[in-house]
């Protein structure tokens, strides 16, 4: 069963039958995560890096933000009984589709804060994918872990990261 993932959403699961599933990511960045022994995953899927912006809407839904959303992805993961030392760590998106011109960088910025985030934090990425113009779509498979990227218009490929 197919579970979305929307923008400025997060979904984990531990139901064997689930995938979960984000499309489109451009400018946003989507993380998945994955914890082969405890048969846990989940997915963020944020569109701007930083909740200072807008403090009334990262109380509504933090998961709009990276330095928000990805804590609470990590948090929900650990209830299920995922380890951080076991957790499978993906990267997509950050593109730059719609500022061809890089006036905002939304995506670059994007990326910044995760990687300070992890940085911070001891997270190491097993596989990663950013920039570009293109959009991509992550499909995560709680009952293996595979991961597939999915690039508008082209390509579907398995994730090499379990």
């Amino acid at each position: 069963m197919n579970i979305v993932v929307g923008v400025g959403d997060m979904k984990v699961s531990n139901d064997p039958d689930a995938v979960l599933v984000t499309y489109a990511l451009g400018s946003c960045i989507g993380i998945g995560i994955y914890d082969p022994v405890a048969k846990v995953g989940g997915v963020l899927h944020y569109m701007l890096p930083d909740s200072e912006i807008d403090l009334v809407k990262a109380a509504k839904n933090p998961f709009m933000f990276g330095n928000t959303g990805i804590p609470l992805l990590f948090k929900e993961t650990y209830k299920y009984g995922a380890s951080k030392n076991r957790l499978k760590v993906l990267v997509l998106g950050g593109a730059q589709i719609l500022d061809q011109n890089g006036l905002f960088n939304i995506g670059k910025r994007n990326h910044t804060v995760l990687r300070k985030m992890f940085w911070k934090n001891n997270i190491i990425v097993d596989f990663e994918e950013v920039g570009g113009t293109v959009n991509r779509t992550i499909k995560l498979e709680i009952k293996t872990g595979e991961a597939i990227m999915k690039i508008s218009g082209t390509e579907v490929r398995r994730i090499p990261w379990i």
